[in-house]
């Protein structure tokens, strides 16, 4: 959380980090300062919800990741934030396109959108959980942006390549000029490198 703090991918209390350690999901509270925290902070709860700790408060957001790691096992990280670009895209009629460079295509594949819930909510759990079947990036509409990976440092890196498609897809719309990649460069990257319709295709750094 420090490392999503310091590069302004968060706000001070904002966003929520979870790692899967076997039977045990490690997530950060809520209303904590992420600049700040330490490990004692960290929370530890089973995938049926129940605590580890008891008198530590879990974030408001611990069923949505719980749902994400029912519905992909494969995965191990999960970052949620609210990266200012890219959670300005959660309230606009537009995508980010992550067609304009082979990395962003590559890292991100084509993010998927989570229509609005409320946030804390077990229907916000729902239809991330659903959302994220399809994709590693998730758009959550009205509110900000979550993405997984195989570890902790994939879904950290997805969450910042994001930020900087974000911008890309902002700085190129404004000079009304933007070259996404073909759809031969496209193929290109896929024969080499794996199809990102596929969630399960790791990126290879």
């Amino acid at each position: 959380m420090r490392r999503l703090y310091i590069r302004e991918l968060t706000t001070s209390s904002g966003g929520n980090v979870s790692l899967r350690c076997g039977d045990v999901i490690l997530i950060t509270p809520s209303g904590t300062d992420k600049g700040e925290m330490i490990a004692d902070e960290i929370g530890a709860v089973t995938l049926d919800g129940k605590s580890l700790i008891p008198g530590l408060k879990l974030s408001i957001e611990t069923e949505m990741h719980l749902e994400v790691f029912r519905n992909r096992p494969d995965v191990s990280g999960i970052v949620h934030a609210h990266p200012v670009t890219a959670s300005a895209f959660t309230a606009l009629d537009a995508e980010i396109d992550t067609r304009l460079t082979a990395e962003t295509w590559h890292v991100l594949g084509v993010p998927v959108r989570a229509p609005y819930a409320l946030m804390g909510t077990e229907e916000l759990a729902r239809v991330v959980g659903q959302a994220v079947r399809k994709g590693n990036v998730v758009i959550m509409e009205n509110h900000g942006v979550l993405t997984v990976g195989d570890t902790l440092f994939q879904a950290f890196d997805r969450m910042e390549v994001l930020e900087a498609a974000a911008r890309m897809t902002w700085i190129a719309a404004t000079m009304g000029c933007s070259r996404p990649l073909s759809e031969t460069r496209i193929r290109e990257l896929e024969e080499i490198y794996g199809r990102r319709d596929n969630k399960r295709t790791p990126a290879k750094y």
